[in-house]
């Protein structure tokens, strides 16, 4: 009997370094995902007037200056960095110089070819930093457990800026964490570190309806008013505080659901669930409430 299980140890030990091998990969897919599901991204188009944003994706606003980033049709993709709260520009930025010799020591062998001098203010290698405030949108995420980076891919939001004629300036920016911490780092800390540089933002859109409805609900109150006279104004009747809303570890989705209403989001990984609210994000491990961030 003994000498079976002693020929069982290989088997059992290559079989629970694969589990663990499994495990590594699900939780860097994990992250990924995650971050997808949070940032949705646009898709950029092109046909004889050029480039536009054919699929819209989550608006975000920069938070802070220093972003450098070229017009879409360049074919270089200008890289930041953002770590300990600083963003730190690539080196192209000195193409705004409008010295030939520079620009081509800066471009050439980045490209297949060297290029010659441009005009500043109309060239596609003409750069520009975005401001606080801008709006963009993300095209691709790339998260890189190994090098404790996640890279966003962003082009500006031409409408939302007013931005014309548009030139849909993009940029990559690596968000860079401390050694070895990304890859045990949850969804929720990494985006609270995107959020420094690029908050999620409200489509102009929806404010421009909802200041809309306020205007309107505004001039019917008028209307009431003056339509009145001299009648008296019936008080609003008072309305009794909503019950605070409690989530409690162990609850099904059903309960969550009852509780909070239908989630903005929902990300399913195997066992895991997360749903997506406005201001939290309720994690569920084998259909109970593991977490809540």
């Amino acid at each position: 009997m003994s000498r079976k299980l002693t020929d069982l140890v290989p088997a059992i030990v290559l079989l629970a370094a694969s589990v663990l091998t499994a495990s590594v990969g699900a939780a860097q897919v994990s992250l990924q995902e995650q971050l997808a599901a949070q940032y949705k991204l646009a898709k950029m188009g092109s046909d004889s007037s050029g480039y536009s944003i054919i699929e819209e994706g989550t608006p975000l606003a920069i938070q802070k200056g220093g972003i450098m980033g070229l017009p879409y049709k360049s074919t270089i993709w200008p890289n930041n960095t953002f770590q300990d709260g600083t963003v730190h520009a690539s080196t192209l930025q000195t193409a705004n110089s409008g010295k030939a010799s520079d620009i081509g020591k800066k471009f050439c062998g980045l490209t297949h070819k060297c290029p010659t001098a441009p005009d500043a203010a109309s060239d596609e290698r003409a750069t520009k930093l975005f401001k606080v405030g801008d709006k963009v949108y993300a095209t691709k995420i790339d998260v890189k457990t190994d090098k404790d980076t996640v890279t966003l891919s962003i082009v500006a939001c031409d409408t939302c800026n007013k931005t014309d004629p548009p030139t849909y300036n993009k940029a990559n920016v690596a968000f860079q964490f401390a050694k070895g911490t990304l890859a045990t780092a949850s969804a929720g800390q990494v985006e609270d570190t995107i959020g420094q540089l690029l908050a999620i933002s409200n489509n102009d859109s929806q404010s421009g309806d909802q200041g809309g409805q306020q205007q309107q609900q505004g001039g019917d109150q008028g209307q009431q008013q003056a339509g009145g006279g001299g009648g008296q104004q019936q008080p609003a009747a008072e309305q009794p505080p909503a019950e605070p809303v409690n989530i409690e570890k162990g609850m099904t989705p059903d309960q969550v659901e009852a509780a909070m209403g239908k989630p903005e989001k929902k990300v399913t990984l195997g066992s895991k669930v997360i749903y997506y609210y406005k201001d939290m994000k309720v994690i569920f491990l084998s259909g109970k409430v593991s977490d809540v961030q």
